[in-house]
């Protein structure tokens, strides 16, 4: 049977593997606080994401297609299962949570406020504007 995206983003790595750590990455991505380092993201599991990422609202598929232009390179698997976890929404509380117009924990869906979730949510926010 072939691997969906839930096993390849929750699947653990070689015992013994090293991944590094470090400060901030080329594209300026902080890694998380977690003391755990995730894989990137294999080319396989990546297109899968991408399909899975298709939405129905134009404007959900524009920061989809923004985010992963500036991640895409640098995507862990643990940051795949946030951006999995974001796509269980509707699309209007996707666009919610994205114009910051709702909070995870205004969302009924229990999906938005996982830590990996609120990462990815970070990630693809529109920096408010200076007034």
């Amino acid at each position: 049977m072939a691997p969906t995206l839930v096993t390849a983003c929750t699947t653990l790595p070689p015992e013994g593997a090293h991944f590094p750590r470090g400060g901030p990455s080329e594209n300026g991505v902080v890694p998380s606080l977690d003391t755990e380092v995730s894989p990137l993201l294999d080319e396989r599991a990546l297109s899968k994401l991408k399909w899975r990422c298709r939405r129905g609202l134009l404007e959900n598929d524009l920061f989809v297609e923004k985010f992963f232009l500036k991640y895409e390179s640098t995507l862990t698997v643990r940051l795949a299962k946030g951006l999995s976890d974001l796509m269980d929404l509707s699309d209007n509380d996707l666009l919610d949570l994205l114009l910051k117009r709702k909070e995870p924990g205004e969302i009924s869906d229990a999906s938005a406020s996982t830590p990996e979730a609120l990462e990815v949510l970070t990630m693809m926010r529109v920096p408010s504007l200076a007034r």
